[in-house]
């Protein structure tokens, strides 16, 4: 959003691009992004790619789907009085539970308090009608979910969503803890699109100097 021109804005279109032609028979409506552990990036990576798909004038949700330490509301610096939890509870409804952003065509719905059974939650009938709610109303929806390997929340969601992608942290996620999260997703039936790396270093690159700075 503040610089869009940057090479890491690029390569968030670039990851874009990649998911849109990864399904050529089935438009790729849902989305779930997760990680095998915490801190590896996975909240960054859903922000920065609900931007870019609003960027290109598709009507955005980008949902908080980890309701046990939500933070797509600090990233978007909007309340968490009221979110996902209320609308699957119908304490509210979606309508009153979205927020705008200042990304035009972008709106985001904050995981709410949070629940004594998230897991429950995520595989109620609810959900499920809820997402139909969704579909109708916009054009692409992106889910932030907890770790794969630390609760079974993403592996729920997984099944109901057209796509996953993995994000893997560089130099911190360990190939044992990405093959084992991969397995857990597959049992699950997610289509899994692919992984995103993450905090790589990158020294001398030609593309930053192609694409400069100025």
């Amino acid at each position: 959003m503040t610089d869009s021109r940057s090479p890491v804005s690029e390569q968030y279109r670039t990851i874009r691009t990649n998911i849109q032609f990864s399904s050529v028979d089935s438009t790729i409506k849902s989305l779930m992004v997760t990680s095998a552990g915490p801190a590896e990036g996975k909240s960054t990576t859903v922000a920065n790619l609900a931007v870019v798909f609003a960027q290109q004038e598709k009507k955005v949700l980008l949902i908080d789907a980890d309701m046990r330490k939500p933070t797509v509301h600090y990233t978007f610096r909007v309340h968490n009085n009221r979110g996902l939890t209320n609308v699957l509870t119908k304490q509210a409804t979606l309508a009153d539970a979205i927020n705008e952003t200042d990304q035009e065509h972008l709106y985001v719905l904050p995981s709410g308090p949070i629940p004594p059974n998230p897991a429950e939650l995520l595989g109620s009938k609810a959900m499920d009608d809820f997402l139909s709610q969704a579909y109708k109303e916009f054009d692409i929806i992106l889910f932030d979910t907890p770790p794969v390997l630390a609760v079974t929340d993403a592996q729920i969601l997984a099944n109901k969503c057209d796509g996953t992608i993995l994000v893997v942290s560089s130099g911190k996620t360990e190939m044992e803890a990405a093959t084992k999260a991969k397995e857990q997703l597959s049992a699950a039936n997610a289509k899994l699109l692919g992984a995103v790396l993450n905090q790589k270093k990158v020294k001398d690159s030609h593309y930053y100097y192609y694409y400069g700075r100025n």
